[in-house]
């Protein structure tokens, strides 16, 4: 896919690997609307700030009816609580499933139609290893991408026939704002964002980014016992 020539839509590119994938986005040609909730937090020269609150129906209607050119679209808003399934209070954990799967089912529904009137393109959902695997502490949060991660199996095969790849990026710990309190090693988002890119124009259906990702992507054949090995020897 040529970049240069297209007309992208990041979600969420106020900060971190959504501003990193905005730039190199700018960086290859392409033009680049920067999605925020507060579009005024958008300080990227060359991008096209627009309002869009992905779990807002009426915004994301707002957001398709002031654009009209785009061709690529990345997932990329989130949020993460911290909730536990068990222990936390559940619109914490109804907001993670409404931010990762339902609103990136709005938006891409939304801008679906725009991109194959536009003689198709690329939608990238950014989603997580822990698509993959769970941990307690993040029970919500792994949910809502697995959730995220069926969607865009879906979605990839749904749109084929007009015109679109969807894509999936998997990646590990980034040193963003939403990690800010994690001690593991962390990914550049600018690294991050140019594998991510990297994958569009070479037409990828999947993007594992990191070792981390793969390591876990290799286990998935394994089951549960390759996943989460503290379980082993509890069976009665």
């Amino acid at each position: 896919m040529d970049l240069s020539t297209s007309t992208a839509l990041v979600t969420g590119a106020n900060r971190g690997l959504g501003r990193a994938l905005a730039t190199e986005l700018l960086d290859r040609g392409a033009t680049v609307y920067a999605a925020a909730r507060n579009p005024d937090q958008v300080d990227l020269p060359g991008a096209k700030p627009i309002a869009l609150d992905i779990t807002d129906p009426a915004s994301v209607a707002a957001a398709v009816q002031a654009t009209g050119d785009v061709t690529v679209l990345i997932n990329n808003a989130g949020v993460s609580t911290g909730a536990n399934l068990l222990a936390s209070d559940q619109d914490a954990i109804r907001l993670e499933m409404d931010t990762h799967y339902f609103g990136t089912l709005s938006v891409v529904r939304g801008f679906a139609p725009q991109i194959a009137a536009n003689g198709g393109g690329a939608i990238l959902n950014i989603l997580s290893v822990l698509s993959w695997l769970s941990f307690p502490q993040a029970g919500a949060y792994s949910a809502a991408k697995a959730a995220q991660w069926s969607l865009t199996n879906a979605l990839r095969v749904e749109l084929a026939q007009q015109g679109i790849r969807v894509a999936g990026l998997h990646v590990g710990f980034m040193d963003t704002d939403m990690t800010r309190g994690i001690t593991e090693p962390k990914s550049d988002p600018a690294d991050i964002a140019r594998i991510a890119v990297d994958g569009i124009a070479a037409d990828a259906h999947e993007i594992v980014a990191d070792d981390l990702s793969r390591q876990v992507q290799s286990g998935l054949a394994g089951g549960v016992a390759a996943l989460y090995p503290q379980l082993a020897g509890t069976a009665h």
